[in-house]
């Protein structure tokens, strides 16, 4: 294999995918594409086992953060930062929702000098990836929608009578429903909508799937470099030359770029490399024995991240049960140690009858979902949400999401995907989280953080992780903010239909007590910052750590470095107000062309060639 390439592509997540994708579609451009991890397991397609990806080394970064003020909750202080580290990235383990940002999150980009990154000027990139599959259960604006593109976008099917009950409440409580992704997400009252999710037929439409998967992945012009964590740029008088990287074996080999390297490794990935390639703040370099060769001191500062309470209600009729997400899952998910099922299959025979009735019941779903593309395993269960602004900043944008997760999840989960000690956070988690237990989950998110944090390096060795200090609540707009949003979630939930019942709020025992807190009474201000402060996750959307202005430009460009690019949620200039996946995605298709325009790259389509409104 030749180690000669017009472009090296570090990261095949999110943006990465798209950038390799794109610009191999002309056979005379030369593309690898270096990936740490392997192409996704099956059960990354499977949307309900998102969460089993998480806390898997051959999938996972398994980063984890200091909290700065939050977490004291949390085991050690320290919250989980899920990472994919597969081809697709992060778009293989998330939750799937497809949320693009208010207009105004673009337009204020530009307005502080980001050109070329308005909200008319990003469009375009939107549409070039969707391919949006019409559903009547959501209001689209059809001028901000493209349903050709390779990246699959749709409605659950069926419809979660959990979600459907949470956009009511939504509108009862004065949240008009509306299209969240189209060109207007409405005034300050916001909108309400069941969620359009990354999914195609059912199964997650990653960037791996939609962009790499099948012909372009056999393209002679595109390599594909997986099991290869890149060590360092290769640097010649301030000039990317290539990316030297290192195979599981121990291994070291360069990819040499003619033309330009370009780095997609994400918020936590990209920072890091270009610090361990001597790219960033001299005396933090110099600290860790990294000569510094270009002195750019915003590397891997104002770092920004959303961050939520989960807001945990038992809703008979409304949640749905363990028992029904297992099942849905197909036979192996029943197995134990946690299910009915025998561990060994071999054992299957000797069942009694209502178990083998149980595991029909299984199989019958799991084909049902693998041939149709419907079931409970369609969908992460993060099904529906609302925007709107508190009024307390921000007239841009909206600062405020408030999402419905009509399951209750495992105490599993909780100990080990969150970190949370459920014995903690819940009075009796073996009844409250019972396999059979209805509950449904309320999700507050403050989506304008004005606290920043910063990736720094701690070691030389590409092997050893960088630190990551998240900084959550250092300013204390953040838990004005966060306040506001508790209070409406609450009241979402009180405007629920009449006809069900919904339960109270679960407290922790421990605040409960230390606030005098009554089951059922008002929360004061000083228990919902308490339950901030102990028990808020982030959501996973790290941003703005190489961001446009500080260390690259508006076309990406790392500033001081010539034949070097960042492009992935990193360059950023400021976080957007929702789920950034779908941002993520727009940078890769928008650096794409920007390559491709510096460089003579022949692309399928530019999106200038297509005018707006043309699906």
């Amino acid at each position: 294999m030749s180690n000669d390439f017009d472009f090296v592509v570090v990261g095949a997540g999110s943006a990465g995918a798209v950038i390799a994708a794109r610009l191999s579609e002309d056979p005379s451009c030369r593309v690898a594409l270096i990936e740490a991890g392997e192409r996704p397991p099956e059960v990354e397609r499977m949307p309900v086992a998102c969460a089993a990806m998480q806390l898997n080394p051959a999938t996972d970064w398994m980063y984890t953060a200091d909290p700065g003020k939050a977490g004291l909750g949390l085991h050690r202080r320290r919250m989980p930062v899920p990472r994919g580290k597969m081809l697709g990235g992060s778009s293989g383990l998330n939750y799937m929702a497809y949320v693009r940002g208010h207009p105004g999150d673009f337009d204020a980009w530009a307005r502080n000098g980001a050109t070329g990154w308005s909200y008319e000027d990003v469009l375009p990139y939107f549409r070039k990836s969707e391919g949006l599959a019409p559903s009547d259960e959501i209001k689209v604006d059809p001028q901000a929608h493209s349903t050709s593109g390779p990246l699959g976008v749709s409605v659950r099917s069926p419809i979660l009578q959990g979600a459907r009950e949470f956009v009511q409440a939504a509108e009862a409580a004065g949240i008009p429903r509306g299209d969240y992704n189209g060109r207007d997400r409405g005034g300050p009252s916001g909108v309400v909508s069941l969620l359009q999710t990354n999914t195609k037929r059912g199964q997650r439409s990653s960037t791996y799937r939609a962009f790499l998967e099948g012909e372009p992945e056999k393209r002679p012009n595109l390599t594909i470099i997986t099991g290869a964590q890149a060590t360092r740029i290769v640097l010649e008088q301030a000039t990317a030359k290539g990316v030297e990287y290192r195979l599981a074996s121990g291994e070291v080999k360069t990819a040499l770029a003619a033309k330009e390297v370009i780095l997609s490794g994400g918020a936590v990935g990209s920072p890091h490399l270009l610090l361990l390639s001597g790219i960033g703040p001299r005396r933090e370099l110099e600290a860790v024995g990294v000569s510094c060769l270009v002195d750019s001191p915003h590397v891997g500062k104002h770092l920004k991240d959303h961050l939520q309470v989960a807001l945990f209600f038992p809703a008979p009729g409304a949640g749905l049960p363990l028992t029904e997400v297992g099942m849905s899952m197909g036979p192996d998910a029943l197995r134990q140690p946690a299910g009915p099922l025998p561990a060994d299959p071999k054992d299957d025979d000797k069942m009694p009858a209502e178990l083998q009735a149980l595991k029909q019941e299984a199989q019958r779903r799991l084909t049902e979902w693998a041939t149709t593309g419907n079931g409970l395993a369609s969908s992460s269960l993060y099904d529906a949400a609302v925007w709107f602004s508190t009024g307390l900043g921000d007239p841009h944008s909206h600062d405020a999401q408030i999402a419905c997760l009509p399951f209750g999840f495992m105490p599993d989960f909780y100990n080990g995907s969150l970190n949370v000690d459920a014995a903690q956070l819940f009075e009796d988690p073996s009844r409250q989280l019972a396999p059979d237990a209805e509950n449904m989950i309320v999700l507050a998110n403050p989506v304008l953080p004005h606290s920043e944090g910063e990736i720094v390096l701690e070691s030389a060795d590409p092997a050893k992780h960088p630190s990551i200090r998240m900084n959550y609540f250092a300013d204390p707009h953040d838990m004005k903010v966060m306040v506001a949003v508790l209070r409406r979630a609450l009241d979402i939930v009180a405007h629920w239909p009449s006809h069900r019942k919904i339960g109270s709020v679960n407290v922790p025992p421990a605040l409960a007590k230390k606030h005098g807190h009554q089951k059922g009474a008002a929360f004061s201000d000083a228990l919902l910052e308490d339950l901030a402060l102990h028990f808020s996750i982030t959501v996973y959307h790290l941003t703005c750590t190489c961001r446009i202005g500080s260390v690259v430009d508006p076309r990406l460009r790392v500033l001081g470095v010539k034949k070097l690019r960042v492009a992935d949620a990193s360059v950023m200039p400021n976080i957007v107000s929702g789920n950034t996946n779908a941002a993520s995605i727009m940078i890769g298709e928008k650096a794409a062309e920007m390559v491709a325009q510096d460089h003579g790259v022949k692309l399928a389509e530019f999106v200038r060639e297509r005018p707006v409104g043309v699906s």
